[in-house]
């Protein structure tokens, strides 16, 4: 039996307990904060270990640190408690909105879009926090707890809903230093025959092969393969190595107005440009969405829509 199928019966109140020690990593501070006594607090974390059958942290007289069954609990006790608090206020829709949202997006559209608006968000509803995972690799929505995330591109999973909100444009994009080296390409053809290269984006070092890609007049995709030496995995360093003259980048135009209007990037290959990227806000597959993150994803939809293309 693992130490998540016996915890039905836990006293909702421990893990509470529990959860502030493990993120004060302290007992005196976690009681402090709840305003408990230490000995109480010890007390009901010994407990929660004999029922569970294991050690949930590690002490030391210096520090406190959640063992592997610690991380285990922790993570989805968040979950439990948030559940829990949400079913309290389910037929309360004018309560307060509190609790914890654990959000996951890309690095560009969290610098460019969320972020100076979040503090608007969080004036506004005063109970809530928000943790905000910024990276472009796939996270795991439900093995790594997020309440949704905000994805561009595919969504595979059948156990993930998509809630479409527009997508984003897709233009070629060099530094006027690479053009003045090797020219500006007017077609695809061009790119080989001036000896262009690409900067490589890609989330997995296993992919070595740097396409340029397209449509054509009929919508068709189309590709062509081109040297590079250069690949990143992270959309901050893709632009970057693109500022620096390292290649020709195809990325989403959100991210790359200001560079454009300043000059230090140039737009080319205006009739060959990729499919635009679909932008979607992913969640599991769940009865009840948390009343909180309907509201932040509702937020979040408002938020984008100036700054996407319809819906394709």
């Amino acid at each position: 039996m693992t130490v998540i199928e016996m915890a039905s019966n836990i006293d909702l109140t421990a893990l509470r307990v529990f959860l502030q020690v493990a993120e004060l990593a302290h007992f005196s501070r976690a009681a402090d904060e709840l305003g408990l006594p230490k000995g109480r607090v010890s007390q009901l974390v010994r407990d929660l270990e004999a029922q569970l059958g294991t050690r949930l942290f590690q002490r030391t007289t210096r520090r406190v640190s959640l063992t592997a069954d610690g991380e285990l609990l922790a993570e989805r006790a968040r979950a439990l408690l948030a559940d829990a608090s949400d079913i309290e206020a389910l037929f309360q829709q004018d309560q307060q909105l509190t609790g914890r949202l654990r959000v996951d997006m890309p690095v560009r559209l969290a610098l460019d879009t969320v972020l100076p608006a979040l503090p608007e968000f969080l004036a506004a509803h005063p109970g809530l926090t928000v943790e905000l995972s910024c990276t472009d690799r796939r996270v795991d929505l439900v093995e790594e707890g997020f309440d949704c995330v905000l994805r561009v591109g595919a969504v595979h999973d059948p156990l993930l809903v998509a809630r479409p909100l527009g997508q984003m444009r897709m233009v070629n994009v060099a530094s006027p230093s690479y053009l003045a080296a090797r020219g500006t390409p007017l077609t695809p053809d061009e790119l080989v025959t001036q000896g262009h290269q690409l900067v490589h984006y890609s989330q997995t070092w296993a992919d070595r092969r740097p396409r340029f890609e397209w449509l054509d007049a009929a919508g068709q995709p189309q590709s062509l393969t081109l040297p590079s030496r250069v690949t990143v995995n992270n959309t901050d360093a893709y632009q970057a190595a693109t500022l620096a003259g390292a290649g020709i980048a195809q990325v989403p135009i959100q991210g790359v107005r200001r560079a454009l209007a300043e000059g230090r990037l140039i737009q080319i290959l205006a009739g060959y440009e990729p499919a635009p990227l679909p932008v979607r806000l992913v969640m599991s597959q769940r009865r009840h969405t948390p009343r909180r993150v309907r509201v932040f994803m509702d937020w979040l939809a408002d938020r984008l829509t100036d700054r996407l293309d319809p819906k394709g």
